[in-house]
């Protein structure tokens, strides 16, 4: 009698050999200072596979939030078909390495409307 293999969702193992990596962040650092690595991984439960930048996104005295990367390894992984995760899709964007972000282009219409609105409530308590 046959038996079919069992599908990769059945916690069989076989899925996580050919399954695609992922480029995303993992945060490291203390409480209230946050400190980012971009990281290569399977997934968030497995050991990191490569470092390919960091993230720090705490202000530095000049108002910087510093990124760095290794944009070779990073189109190398890419290239064999690992994925981004949302975030790291963001930093790349803003890079200039990818596209930007469409949620890229949310923040920063929020951004610019609350600006207004702060912009509007000092006015009206200047004048009052």
């Amino acid at each position: 009698m046959y038996v079919p293999p069992l599908s990769p969702a059945s916690g069989t193992g076989r899925f996580w050999r050919t399954s695609a990596k992922i480029i995303r962040c993992v945060r490291y650092g203390c409480t209230n200072r946050p400190f980012y690595h971009i990281v290569r991984r399977k997934n968030q439960h497995q050991p990191v596979i490569e470092q390919v930048g960091t993230f720090d996104p705490m202000p530095n005295i000049y108002n910087e939030r510093l990124v760095s990367f290794n944009f070779e390894r990073i189109r190398y992984w890419l290239g064999k078909g690992a994925h981004l995760s949302t975030p790291a899709a963001e930093l790349l964007g803003i890079a200039g390495f990818l596209p930007i972000h469409p949620r890229t282009y949310m923040t920063a219409w929020r951004n610019r409307q609350r600006a207004v609105e702060n912009k509007v409530l000092e006015t009206e308590a200047a004048t009052s």
